[in-house]
């Protein structure tokens, strides 16, 4: 099996579509490499040190935010930029520059590549993860990865150490899909791509070495939308349908706000006006906010959607809409496990570097694929 230093661009012996390496990331400028060496500095504190810095316990709706959590806040809201006034391209490159001081060294895998998979428009670049145990015993799981960034930001960069660890642990691979973005490409757009990306993987398992009856959704928050749509979709159509959705703190409800959007609307890494920008791009006026496409949870019918695991964050403002659709979910006699990271924010998947919580908490969802998907 190659490895991730074997550039590999001719198609495969075994007839897998072809390959490219992944590029290196681009050096970290002067500001962002000092800031992850700081908060990488203040992570290594001792307990007692870190509160001093994190300031007073903060608590809110009955639950308490968790240290590491709190220091990481406290930085960010120090550092942090308003999106009003922002280009797309601006607000893409702060958010790859801000994963980047917070994500850790990267995560070793045997082989890591870059594809394409079709979207409903065109062939879209993907990232596939093989983790040392993939084909160990025949065709392995596959895990379909749309990231988060409100539509509009995000790419395989910026949730490339998610994705590893994420494979790392469950043993499945994982194709992380680089979907339409907005404005550019608004609604429907990234939904579209992300069931086309869904099919064609299915059809082309045989290339992929995978079982097509083992291959999962997922996403994190933007990302964590599509994956529900597509699942929703699956079972509509009545074609190929996921065996698996992981849904991380996901977005669901463009229609009413749920009390949690309020609780939690300043101050905890997602802020209201960061929903607003991002839904201004991503709709239009003339969207019908009750489509399930655009609010999964205002879906007429879940029968029949694929088992879920649905995480939510305490201190996140999509807390209440995402725990809200676990239990259509569960209504609608869908097999679904809800998991509330009590003391976490929007956004923790990415925080691996600083603490153990980010990291258990993802390693925790990969066990929980490895069981979804087992043979």
């Amino acid at each position: 099996m190659a490895t991730e230093a074997t550039p590999a661009t001719a198609p495969a012996a075994d007839g897998v579509a072809a390959r490219s390496p992944v590029a290196p990331p681009s050096p970290l400028g002067a500001l962002p490499r000092a800031e992850a060496f700081g908060a990488r500095a203040v992570a290594a504190l001792p307990p007692r040190i870190k509160r001093l810095v994190a300031g007073k316990p903060i608590h809110r709706d009955g639950l308490e935010l968790d240290l590491d959590t709190q220091v990481i806040v406290k930085l960010a809201e120090r550092n942090k930029s308003s999106l009003a006034g922002q280009t797309p391209t601006e607000a893409r490159e702060e958010m790859r520059n801000a994963v980047r001081v917070v994500e850790g060294p990267r995560i070793e895998l045997p082989d890591v590549f870059e594809t394409t998979v079709a979207g409903a428009a065109g062939p879209l670049r993907a990232r596939v993860y093989v983790p040392e145990e993939a084909h160990a015993q025949g065709l392995g799981a596959l895990t379909i990865y749309y990231h988060g960034g409100g539509w509009v930001r995000g790419d395989l960069d910026t949730h490339d150490q998610p994705c590893r660890l994420l494979a790392k642990t469950s043993g499945s691979t994982v194709m992380s899909v680089d979907y339409r973005l907005a404005p550019e490409d608004p609604f429907p757009a990234a939904v579209d791509d992300a069931l086309a990306a869904f099919n064609d993987a299915v059809a082309r398992a045989g290339e992929l070495g995978v079982d097509p009856a083992r291959i999962a959704v997922a996403g994190d928050s933007a990302g964590g939308h599509l994956a529900a749509a597509t699942a929703q979709r699956c079972a509509t159509d009545g074609g190929p349908a996921p065996a698996f959705q992981l849904l991380i703190y996901p977005a669901t409800d463009f229609v009413e706000k749920a009390p949690s959007r309020t609780t939690f609307a300043e101050g905890f890494i997602l802020t209201k006006e960061e929903m607003d920008w991002y839904e201004e791009r991503f709709l239009a006026l003339g969207d019908d906010r009750h489509d399930p496409r655009v609010s999964p949870l205002w879906a007429d019918d879940l029968t029949g959607v694929a088992p879920a695991l649905v995480v939510t964050a305490g201190f996140d403002p999509l807390r209440d809409e995402g725990e809200a659709y676990a239990r259509r979910l569960s209504e609608a006699g869908v097999r679904c496990l809800l998991r509330r990271h009590s003391g976490y924010v929007h956004g923790f998947i990415h925080f691996l570097a600083l603490g153990p919580g980010s990291r258990q908490a993802l390693a925790e969802m990969g066990g929980v694929l490895r069981a979804a998907l087992a043979a």
